[in-house]
C-alpha cells in the first residue's frame, strides 16, 4: 500500500486556535486556550487521517529570506499577544511529546519546510496530505498533495483548487501575486481581486504573459496593472513557498526520522496536571496504567487509526462533535458587595467574557433590568440579581452601586464581549445609559455564517453543538395566564438559568468560529458583527412618523373599504361576510356556479378561497377582484394606517422597527414592529403609507437605491459579454435585452417590448419556466418558451451560469455569493420533483440575492463609517430591501447628495459598475 505523510502547519494552528478558542488558564493562572486548541485538533487529525510519517512544523523565530527580498514583508503584522507568548513557547514540547516529531528551521518559514518535505515525499511515491488554513499552500497541490482544512473540513486536491479559486494549482503564485496578501504585506495590482485575477489567468494564463499584454487591458485596472509592472515579480518570487531548504541537520535520515511515534505518557501527565486539562489526565494516566500491564503503549492521540486503510484517510465525519464540556460546573449568584468587588477585580483581568441580560419584556427600548450574567470560561459564570422581587431574592445589590461598578468593563474593548443576539441587550444596557463595547462575537450570527438554513436560538444551539439540553424560560416561569415574571423566579434557578445563557454563549460561539473557513471568517468578523452595530445605531435612532397623515389615511381606506363590500353585496346579489370562507364559498360555487375545476381544495374537502384561488378566478370573474381589492386594503389599514400611530414610543416620538439579522438564508434583513420590508409600493394606496415617514424640522429625507442590483449581478457572475458591456455603456438593460430578443436596434423597441423583456430580465433571475413567464405575460407556453430560447441565444453566459450553479447545487447542497456566503438548499435533493425543482429555481437566485445583501449591509456598514468619522450629523434611519433611507439636515444635503451614492457605488469589486439613485424629500415617498 501506498504511504502516507502528514504535515501539519504548526503556527497556523495555534493562532487559528488562540481566535476561536475561549479564554481557559490552568491552576497557576497561566493561559492556556491555544493550548487546549492545538493539541485538540492534532489528536482529531490524527484520528481522522491515516499515515505513516507526520510532522508538525512551525516558524522559526527572527527574520527569514523574505525579509532581505522586500523589508516590508510582514510588516503590517501585529505583534504576538502577550497571553500567546507562553504558550507558544511551551507548544512544540508538548507536541512532540504527544508522538508527532517537530521541525522549525532557521532563515525560512514553516510554509518553505512543508513545501520541501512535500516534494521530497512525493519524490520517493509518497501520498501527501497537508493540514494548513493557508491559501499559500494550494500552489503545493498535485495528484500527490492534498490539502485538508480541519477547521471547515474543506479537502482541496486539483478540482477543490479550482473550485475554490477558479485556477489550478499551477497558477495559485500568478493569482496570490496579482491580488496580493494585506496580511503578509505583499503588493498587488490596485483593485484587482480574485474575480478579476482569474479572469486575466484564463485569458493569459501566466503572470508572464499578462504582464506582456498589460498595454491590451484597458480601463482603470488596466492602468493599475501598468503600474504595478515593476514590483509583481517580487511579489511573485515572495509568494513561491522554497522547496528545496536544506534539512540534512535537521533530519539526518530523510523522512524515516518523521515515522509516526507513541505518546510520552509520562511526561503528558506531569504537564497535563499542571495546565489543568483534568479530563486528558484521566485518560492518559489509564493509558499509562494499561501500557505497564500490558508492556506496550496505548494511544489516546492516535486511537484506532493504526489500522485504519489508506482509502479512509480522507473520512470527512457526517456532523461537527459536540464542543468539549467542562468537568464541572461553577455557576455563582452575586449578592454582596465583597463579592462584586471580588467580581470587577476578575473583570479587570479578563481578556474575554461571556454576557447576557435578563429583563422585563422582548421590547429592547423599554425592557427594564432583571439580572445581568457573565461567563469566565467553559461552565463558569455569575448572575447579578438586580430587579427581582423581595420575595424570590432576599438579598440584591442596589442597581445602581452594580452599574457603576460594571461601566467601565461594558464599555471598554477589554474584555471582549461575547453573547446570543447581543444587540438586544446593547439596547437594555443603552436605557441606563450604559455603552457595551468590544463586542468580539455572537453565537446566534455566528451559526447563521455556518449554518444559515438551520435555527439560530440558544436552545437549538446548544442541542446541536454541546449535546445539551437548555432550561427553558417556560421551565421557569410557565405558560399563559399563569406565567410569572423572571422577577419572580427564585434565586437558585435564576441564577442556573442565566449563567447556562452566558457560558454556552461563550462555547458555542468558540465552537462554531473555529468551524468557518477564511471567507466565513471575513463575513462574520467584517460584515455580520459590524452590521449589527449600525443596526443597533438604526433601531435607537428609529423614524419620525406623521399621526395625523395616517389617522386621515385610515379614514379614507375605512370609506373605501365600505365602498367595496357595497359593490361586493350588489355582485353578490345579497350581503355576506367577505372575510368568511364558508359564506365566500357559498357565493362563488354555489350561487353563482363558478367552476372549480382545477381549483385548490382545503383540508375538509371545500373549494378554497386563498389569494392565489382568487387571483385566478379575477382573471375572469369582477367579485374575486374585489375581495382581492379588499382584503389588500383592510391589510394596509390594519397593519400600518391603524396600527403605526400605537408604535410610536412616548419617550422619542419615533417609531422602533427591530431589525432581523439571522433570518433569511440569502442574508437580507427583515424588520418587525413595524415591518419595514412589506409596505406595499405597487399600489397607491400603499405608497402613501410611507408619507407618514417623515424628517424632522430643518432636515429632510434622502433615500439611496441601487439600480437593477440583481441584474448587475446576474452580468457579473455569468460573465455574459452581451449583458456586461450594455451595464459599462450605460445602456437601458431591458430595451437591450428587448432588442436582442425581438431582434431589431434599440430605438425601434416599442414600450410594450420593453414591458415583456424586463419581465423576461426579472423572471429569469428568479428561475422562473416558461409557464410562469407565460402567466406573467399573459400568453400561451410556446411563445413563452421562444422567448426564453432567443434570450439564452443572445445571451449564452446566462444559460451557462444557470446549468452551472445548479450543477454545483447538487454537488454540494449549497451555493455561495461573491463574498462566499453560503447559501444551503436543504431540498436539492429531495426525492420530490416539485421541491427539488424549486430548490433548483432558488439556487439559481440566491447568490444574486445573497450578493445584492451583502453589497447592501457593505454599504451599511461604509455609510456609518463615513458619518462617523467625518462628524456628521446626518444619520442612517432605514434599511429596505435594495435601498438605504437617512435623516440629513439641511446644510449636509449637498454633501451627502455627492458622497453617498460614490460610497454605494465602490462596495463591490465587479465587472459592471453598481448605481445608487438618490432621491430628496421631506418625506420617505417623495424621496424614494
Amino acid at each position: 500500500m501506498q504511504k502516507t505523510l502528514l504535515l501539519v502547519d504548526g503556527s497556523s494552528y495555534l493562532y487559528r486556535a488562540y481566535h476561536a478558542m475561549a479564554q481557559l488558564s490552568s491552576p497557576s493562572g497561566m493561559p492556556t486556550g491555544a493550548l487546549y486548541g492545538v493539541l485538540n485538533m492534532l489528536r482529531r487529525l490524527r484520528m481522522d487521517v491515516a499515515h505513516d510519517y507526520a510532522c508538525c512544523i512551525f516558524d522559526a523565530k527572527g527574520d527569514n529570506f523574505r525579509h532581505a527580498l522586500y523589508p516590508a514583508y510582514k510588516a503590517n503584522r501585529p505583534p504576538m499577544p502577550d497571553d500567546l507568548r507562553p504558550q507558544a513557547a511551551a507548544l512544540p514540547e508538548l507536541v512532540a511529546l504527544m508522538g508527532w516529531p517537530v521541525l522549525a528551521v532557521p532563515g525560512v518559514e514553516a510554509d518553505d519546510v512543508i513545501g520541501t518535505l512535500a516534494r521530497e515525499a512525493e519524490a520517493q511515491g509518497l501520498q501527501v496530505v497537508i493540514s494548513t488554513g493557508d491559501k499559500d499552500m494550494a500552489q503545493l497541490v498535485n495528484e500527490h498533495i492534498t490539502l485538508v482544512n480541519t477547521m471547515s473540513n474543506e479537502t482541496l486536491d486539483i478540482d477543490g483548487v479550482v473550485g475554490k479559486f477558479g485556477v489550478r494549482p499551477e497558477q495559485i503564485i500568478d493569482y496570490l501575486a496579482l491580488i496580493g496578501d494585506k496580511v503578509d504585506n505583499v503588493p498587488g495590482v490596485d483593485k484587482c481581486g480574485p474575480k478579476t485575477a482569474v479572469k486575466w489567468l484564463a485569458e493569459y494564463q501566466t503572470l508572464d504573459n499578462i504582464m506582456a499584454h498589460a498595454a491590451d487591458i484597458k480601463g482603470k485596472v488596466g492602468e493599475n496593472l501598468q503600474a504595478a509592472l515593476s514590483h509583481l515579480p517580487l511579489s511573485y518570487q515572495l509568494i513561491t513557498l522554497k522547496t528545496d531548504v536544506d534539512l540534512q541537520a535537521e533530519l539526518p535520515q530523510g523522512l524515516e526520522n518523521l515515522r509516526r511515534q507513541s505518546p510520552d505518557w509520562a511526561a503528558l501527565s506531569h504537564h497535563f496536571q499542571q495546565l489543568g486539562f483534568r479530563t486528558w489526565l484521566k485518560e492518559a494516566q489509564t493509558r499509562l496504567a494499561e501500557a505497564a500491564q500490558q508492556g506496550q503503549s496505548g494511544d489516546l492521540f492516535a486511537a484506532a487509526a493504526d489500522n485504519k486503510p489508506p482509502a479512509e484517510a480522507f473520512r470527512q465525519p457526517e456532523s461537527k462533535a459536540p464542543a468539549a464540556a467542562p468537568a464541572e460546573l461553577s455557576y455563582q449568584a452575586i449578592t454582596t458587595q465583597a463579592e462584586l468587588d471580588t467580581l470587577c477585580a476578575r473583570l479587570a483581568a479578563a481578556d474575554t467574557i461571556g454576557f447576557d441580560t435578563e429583563t422585563t419584556s422582548l421590547d429592547a427600548m423599554n425592557a427594564q433590568l432583571v439580572g445581568i450574567s457573565i461567563a469566565f470560561a467553559p461552565g463558569e459564570a455569575v448572575y447579578i440579581p438586580l430587579g427581582h422581587s423581595l420575595t424570590a431574592v432576599a438579598e440584591q445589590l442596589p442597581l445602581n452601586t452594580v452599574l457603576g461598578c460594571l461601566k467601565p468593563f461594558l464599555a471598554a474593548e477589554t474584555p471582549a464581549k461575547i453573547g446570543q443576539n447581543l444587540k438586544y441587550d446593547q439596547h437594555i444596557l443603552a436605557n441606563y445609559q450604559l455603552t457595551l463595547g468590544g463586542i468580539a462575537g455572537d453565537a446566534m450570527l455566528a451559526s447563521y455564517i455556518v449554518e444559515s438554513h438551520l435555527g439560530h436560538g440558544l436552545d437549538e444551539l446548544a442541542e446541536r453543538h454541546l449535546g445539551l439540553n437548555t432550561i427553558k424560560y417556560e421551565d421557569l416561569c410557565g405558560k399563559g395566564a399563569k406565567q410569572i415574571s423572571f422577577a419572580d423566579v427564585a434565586l437558585a434557578d435564576a441564577t442556573t438559568y442565566a449563567c447556562q445563557d452566558a457560558d454556552f454563549a461563550l462555547r458555542i460561539e468558540a465552537h462554531l468560529r473555529a468551524q468557518m473557513d477564511v471567507a466565513q471568517l471575513a463575513m462574520y468578523t467584517d460584515m455580520e458583527l459590524p452590521v449589527a452595530q449600525v443596526l443597533f445605531q438604526m433601531e435607537r435612532t428609529g423614524v419620525l412618523i406623521d399621526k395625523h397623515e395616517l389617522a386621515q389615511q385610515s379614514h379614507e381606506l375605512g370609506s373605501e373599504l365600505i365602498t367595496l363590500e357595497q359593490q361586493a353585496y350588489e355582485l353578490a346579489g345579497q350581503p355576506f361576510n367577505l372575510n368568511s370562507p364558508k359564506q365566500l364559498q357559498e357565493i362563488l360555487f354555489d350561487k353563482m356556479g363558478i367552476p372549480t375545476n382545477g381549483l385548490k381544495k382545503t383540508a375538509s374537502g371545500g373549494i378554497s378561497t386563498n389569494e392565489a384561488v382568487l387571483e385566478k378566478l379575477a382573471l375572469d370573474y369582477p367579485l374575486p377582484q374585489l375581495i382581492l381589492q379588499n382584503r389588500s386594503l383592510a391589510k394596509l389599514k390594519s397593519t400600518y394606517t391603524d396600527k403605526l400611530p400605537q408604535l410610536i414610543n412616548p419617550a422619542s416620538g419615533r417609531v422602533h422597527t427591530t431589525y432581523a439579522q439571522a433570518v433569511a438564508i440569502t442574508g437580507r434583513l427583515a424588520s418587525n414592529n413595524p415591518n419595514l420590508q412589506n409596505i406595499p409600493i405597487r399600489t397607491e394606496q400603499g405608497r402613501r403609507v410611507r408619507r407618514a415617514f417623515i424628517a424632522p424640522s430643518g432636515s429632510l429625507m434622502v433615500s439611496a437605491d441601487y439600480s437593477q442590483i440583481e441584474l448587475r449581478i446576474m452580468a457579473h457572475l455569468s460573465g455574459d459579454q452581451t449583458l456586461i458591456n450594455a451595464f459599462n455603456h450605460g445602456e437601458d438593460i431591458h430595451r437591450r435585452t428587448a432588442a436582442e430578443v425581438f431582434g431589431i436596434a434599440p430605438e425601434a423597441v416599442s414600450s410594450e417590448q420593453r414591458r415583456y423583456a424586463k419581465t423576461i430580465n426579472f423572471g429569469l433571475i428568479y428561475g422562473m419556466g416558461q409557464y410562469g413567464l407565460a402567466k406573467s405575460l399573459g400568453i400561451d407556453n410556446l411563445a413563452a418558451k421562444n422567448f426564453i430560447d432567443r434570450y439564452f441565444a443572445r445571451y449564452p453566459g446566462v444559460a451557462d451560469y444557470m446549468q452551472r450553479t445548479k450543477e454545483q447545487a447538487q454537488a454540494q447542497g449549497y451555493v455561495e455569493t461573491l463574498f462566499g456566503r453560503r447559501l444551503y438548499l436543504p431540498g436539492i435533493h429531495s426525492s420530490n420533483g416539485n421541491e427539488r425543482a424549486g430548490a433548483e429555481r432558488a439556487a439559481i437566485n440566491a447568490p444574486m440575492q445573497g450578493t445584492a445583501s451583502d453589497l447592501i449591509k457593505r454599504a451599511m456598514i461604509d455609510v456609518q463609517h463615513w458619518l462617523a468619522s467625518d462628524n456628521l450629523e446626518s444619520k442612517l434611519i432605514m434599511q429596505v430591501h435594495d435601498e438605504l433611507v437617512l435623516e440629513v439636515p439641511q446644510t449636509e444635503l449637498d454633501t451627502v447628495k455627492h458622497r453617498l451614492p460614490e460610497i454605494m457605488a465602490a462596495v463591490g469589486e465587479m465587472d459592471v459598475p453598481l448605481l445608487a439613485e438618490v432621491g430628496v424629500g421631506d418625506n420617505w415617498e417623495e424621496a424614494h
